[in-house]
């Protein structure tokens, strides 16, 4: 039976405060009534003895304390799941919409199930090891990176950074290597309507809109709505791969914009501050939505998640890409300074990192000397910055024979290899034979990391 509330003790924010005079439930929803007939829907997130706080989703501009009505709905916020979302924009509470109007579409989806938003991080005991390769097509992912199914590996940019145009380019690139469904669920935190627009005209254009589900939360958009929509995007995630076998590929951004509504949302429930005023349970609240990726025994399907957060001040060492950091299998960080040179994308090879890839990549998912490439590729390139700082000393003139064949490597490295076109869609094939042009501008008996046989197979010699 709903319970109905007449009078609204305080209002802050977003957020409502009424005095306690029932059995309420954490996280359930309610819904706001108003004079001018506008309902809004709210969510409990604390409650005491005396008083009861809820969240509102939308703006609480014009409620009134006296003349709204709250009603206790006995439920918590699901979202309807259907595989006519397929192709599909949607806002934050999962209703479709008109991305250059942005308003809500009459249109209703075929509903198939409804679930809780929030569900439950896959149970560590449940978890199956991931094994399997998805395909980017982008060099530096692919080559030294490799993302596996299952894994969650996010991508530290900065402002001005074109983190944008690398998101949509995986976006309509992404594929996994054998003939089971994929899906990928874009999920916009924070942006503004010409980046959607942005987004969704690179995704018409690739002929990929199909096997897309686009999830958008607009930098106007109420902060509550930001905190929701990457757990509806999860939420759509979880069924398509646990219940319909699929493997998807999750991608949200901005992750920094999502850690700047908590951190305002719990400025308005007046909480403790933790570093740099974010509240306490960051690092909580970030792992309930990454963990939430994964592969579980039993299932065909898995969840691999790319979230592409924005550094404030471009430092790494900040509480958003540091609580990152620490959750997830790995890190793929954007340099400005490469960026200046004109290379895209603009990696910071020797700050990033694949966890999981070294137990996926080899003979029977991507190449036989795929391992052994990826190290030399690295250890060479480390040499040959080593080598151009110690140009500033002794002048090329003062270079031997091996330190300029490392200059000349870490040229082409960074041109050929991970300068690519953001419309160029390669495959790790040509990714490594790329490599190996690179490789060839060093002498043999410097390739100490790869196997001969694999030098004898693939080196093409000095170019």
């Amino acid at each position: 039976m709903s319970v109905i509330y007449r009078k609204i003790k305080k209002i802050i924010g977003p957020l409502v405060f009424l005095d306690n005079k029932h059995d309420v439930q954490y996280g359930e929803i309610v819904k706001i009534h108003s004079n001018d007939g506008k309902v809004r829907t709210g969510q409990v997130i604390k409650m005491d003895e005396s008083i009861i706080t809820i969240q509102v989703f939308e703006e609480t501009a014009g409620l009134s304390s006296e003349n709204s009505t709250i009603t206790f709905t006995e439920d918590s916020f699901k979202i309807k799941i259907s595989s006519d979302m397929f192709g599909r924009v949607f806002n934050s509470l999962g209703k479709p919409i008109d991305i250059n109007t942005k308003q809500v579409l009459d249109t209703e989806i075929l509903t198939e199930i409804e679930r809780d938003i929030n569900g439950l991080p896959i149970n560590p005991f449940a978890r199956e090891y991931p094994s399997e390769v998805i395909q980017t097509g982008v060099s530096v992912i692919d080559g030294l990176f490799t993302l596996i199914r299952g894994q969650k590996l996010p991508i530290f940019s900065s402002q001005g950074m074109p983190h944008n145009l690398l998101a949509a380019q995986i976006v309509t690139q992404a594929k996994v290597l054998t003939e089971e469904p994929f899906l990928i669920i874009f999920c916009g935190i924070g942006i503004i309507q010409d980046e959607a627009i942005f987004f969704m005209k690179k995704f018409q254009e690739s002929g990929n809109i199909q096997n897309i589900i686009s999830f958008i939360n607009f930098a106007d958009d109420p902060i509550m709505e930001r905190l929701i929509v990457p757990r509806v995007a999860l939420t759509t995630a979880e069924y398509f791969a646990f219940e319909k076998d699929m493997h998807v590929l999750v991608i949200l951004i901005d992750m920094t914009n999502y850690a700047e509504a908590l951190r305002e949302l719990s400025s308005a429930k007046k909480e403790i501050p933790s570093r740099k005023g974010y509240p306490g349970y960051l690092y909580t609240d970030f792992a309930s939505l990454y963990e939430r990726t994964g592969k579980i025994k039993g299932k065909k399907g898995t969840i691999t998640q790319l979230p592409i957060l924005t550094m404030p001040g471009e430092d790494i060492s900040h509480p958003i890409p540091d609580t990152t950091g620490y959750i997830t299998e790995g890190q793929l960080v954007l340099n400005r300074n490469i960026d200046k040179k004109g290379i895209y994308p603009p990696f910071e090879v020797l700050a990033s990192i694949s966890r999981l890839m070294k137990d996926a990549i080899g003979e029977k998912t991507t190449r036989e000397d795929h391992a052994d490439v990826s190290s030399q590729l690295l250890s060479s390139y480390s040499a040959a910055l080593e080598v151009r700082d110690l140009i500033s000393i002794v002048g090329e003139d003062g270079l031997n024979f091996n330190q300029k064949a490392l200059l000349k490597f870490g040229e082409a490295f960074e041109m050929s290899f991970l300068n690519q076109s953001h419309t160029e869609n390669r495959d790790i094939e040509t990714t490594l034979d790329l490599a190996w042009k690179a490789l060839s501008h060093i002498p043999r008996h410097q390739l100490l990391r790869i196997r001969q046989e694999f030098i004898d197979k693939y080196y093409v010699g000095e170019v």
